[in-house]
C-alpha cells in the first residue's frame, strides 16, 4: 500500500502546541475583556445559505467566497462575521433586548491568494453593539482594545480615529459627491500605494489639480488632537456641508468621551486618513497600529454603520464595532518575535515518580494540585532521571515534583525548578500552598 504523503491546504494554518498555547492564551484575553465590557458571546454556523449571506455581496466578495451544493441547498462558508451578524439580528429581533452587545470569535473564510500572513481560514475576533446611537459606545471601543493589546504586551499601539462624515462632507464641498466612494477607497489606501500613484488614480476619476491639492493638505493635517480639532472648526465655519459639520461635532465628542474614560492621549490620535473602505460605515472608524511595526498595518479596525441589517428588516438599527484578525495578527507577531513559544503543555507543574513503587502517591498528589487549580501532568514513563528531566526541559515546565523512595518515607516530594537549577525538599502537605504562591507570581 503506498503511503499519502500528511499535508493541508495552502492558506489553512495549524500550530504546534507550543504555539497553540500561545494563540489559546491570546483568545482567552479577549474573551475575557469582551466579557468584562459586558458583551455577550453568540456563534453562527460555518455554513450559511447563499442567497442570504450573499444579499449584499458583489465584485471582489463574490470572487472570494467557498461555494457549494448539496442537496437542495446552495451552501456559502461565512467571509466575515458582520453579514451572519446582520441575519442573527434580524431572525431574533423579536427575542433580544436592545442595545445588543455581542462578542464572537470564530474561524472565516476567504478563497483568496494565501500568502505570509494571509490565510484562507482565519480567526476573528468581534465585537458590535447594535440599536445604539451614543457617542459614549463610539468611545468605548477604543478603551476595549486598549484593555486587549494592553494585556497582550506587545509593546506599544494607537488607536487612529476618524469620521466619515468629515470625509465625505469634505469631498461634498470640492464638488465630488458623486464619486465621493470612489475617492473614499483611494484615500483608503494611501499609505500603500506612492505619492504618484495616489495623484494618478485621482486624476483617472477626474479630480483637477486644485482638488488634489485641497484633498492632499486636508488628510495631511496633523498635530494633537486639539490643534487638529480646532483646524477642523475652522474649516467647518467656511465648509457648506452639514454632513461635514457633523462628522467635527461627533469626532470631538468622541475625544472629549475617549479622555473621560481615562485613556490615555499617547494611546490614540485623530487621523484624517482613516477612511476603511468598506461601504457600510457611516461615522467614527477605527484602525490600531503597533507603533514599533507600522508594516504589520491595522491590528484592530472598525466602525460606525447606520443600518446593519436593511437587507433582514425594515427595523432600524445603527450599531458600531470592531475586529481584531487574531491568526494574521498572530502570524506577524511570531514573525516579528513579540510571542514567546516556550512551553509545549498546558499544564504549570508535573508530578514524576522516580520509580514504579511511588506512582501510587504521585497519581494523589497531582490530582490535590489539580483539586487546587494548578494544571498538573503526571509522567510515569519509567525512563532514568536524565531523561525525565531532558522531557520537563523540553516541555517548557518551570516546575517539576519528583517522589522516591526517599520521600515516601519522610512525606516530603522534592521540587525542581528548571529555569534555575535550584532543587529543594518540602513536606507533601505544604506543596500546594507552595507551589501556588510561586506560579501565581
Amino acid at each position: 500500500m503506498s503511503l499519502v504523503k500528511p499535508r493541508i491546504p495552502s492558506g489553512f494554518p495549524e500550530y504546534l502546541p507550543a504555539e497553540q498555547i500561545e494563540f489559546n492564551r491570546l483568545v482567552n484575553i479577549v474573551r475575557r475583556v469582551y466579557e468584562e465590557y459586558g458583551f455577550s458571546p453568540i456563534d453562527t454556523p460555518d455554513l450559511e445559505l447563499s442567497e442570504v449571506l450573499l444579499t449584499k455581496s458583489g465584485g471582489e466578495t463574490e470572487q472570494q467566497i467557498y461555494r457549494f451544493i448539496k442537496g437542495s441547498n446552495d451552501l456559502t462558508m461565512r467571509f466575515d462575521l458582520t453579514v451572519p451578524l446582520a441575519r442573527y439580528v434580524a431572525q431574533h429581533e423579536s427575542e433580544l433586548i436592545f442595545p445588543f452587545r455581542r462578542y464572537h470569535i470564530g474561524k472565516v473564510h476567504r478563497g483568496e491568494r494565501a500568502q505570509a500572513g494571509r490565510f484562507r481560514e482565519f480567526y476573528q475576533c468581534d465585537i458590535d453593539v447594535i440599536g445604539s446611537n451614543s457617542v459614549a459606545v463610539d468611545a468605548e471601543m477604543p478603551i476595549v482594545i486598549n484593555k486587549i493589546f494592553e494585556q497582550f504586551d506587545i509593546g506599544e499601539f494607537t488607536v487612529h480615529i476618524n469620521n466619515r462624515k468629515i470625509l465625505n462632507g469634505f469631498f461634498e464641498s470640492l464638488g465630488l459627491s458623486n464619486i465621493s466612494k470612489d475617492v473614499l477607497r483611494i484615500v483608503d489606501k494611501i499609505d500603500k500605494i506612492s505619492a504618484n500613484s495616489f495623484t494618478e488614480e485621482l486624476e483617472q476619476l477626474g479630480l483637477s489639480a486644485d482638488q488634489i491639492t485641497r484633498l492632499r493638505e486636508f488628510i495631511n493635517i496633523n498635530g494633537s488632537k486639539d490643534v487638529i480639532l480646532n483646524k477642523l472648526e475652522k474649516i467647518s465655519l467656511n465648509c457648506k456641508s452639514d454632513q461635514f459639520k457633523q462628522g467635527v461635532k461627533e469626532v470631538g465628542l468622541v475625544v472629549k468621551t475617549i479622555r473621560d474614560f481615562g485613556l490615555s492621549d499617547s494611546r490614540f490620535m485623530i487621523d484624517l486618513r482613516i477612511a476603511r473602505g468598506l461601504d457600510y460605515y457611516t461615522g467614527t472608524v477605527y484602525e490600531t497600529t503597533l507603533n514599533n511595526h507600522p508594516e504589520i498595518g491595522s491590528i484592530c479596525s472598525g466602525g460606525r454603520y447606520d443600518n446593519l441589517a436593511s437587507h433582514y428588516t425594515k427595523k432600524y438599527l445603527p450599531g458600531v464595532g470592531v475586529s481584531i484578525g487574531l491568526s494574521r495578527l498572530f502570524y506577524k507577531l511570531c514573525e516579528i518575535g513579540a510571542i514567546e513559544l516556550t512551553r509545549f503543555s498546558s499544564a504549570e507543574v508535573v508530578v514524576m515518580p522516580i520509580g514504579s513503587g511511588q506512582i501510587t502517591t504521585s497519581v494523589r498528589i497531582a490530582e490535590r494540585l489539580r483539586s487546587t487549580g494548578i494544571n498538573t501532568m503526571l509522567y510515569t514513563e519509567e525512563n532514568n532521571m536524565r531523561k525525565k528531566l531532558k522531557y520537563a526541559d523540553k516541555m517548557g515546565f518551570e516546575w517539576v515534583v519528583l517522589i522516591g523512595e526517599d520521600e515516601l518515607l519522610t512525606e516530603e516530594v522534592m521540587l525542581k525548578n528548571m529555569l534555575t537549577g535550584e532543587s529543594i525538599r518540602i513536606k507533601s502537605v505544604e506543596l500546594d500552598s507552595f507551589l501556588l504562591d510561586k506560579i501565581k507570581k
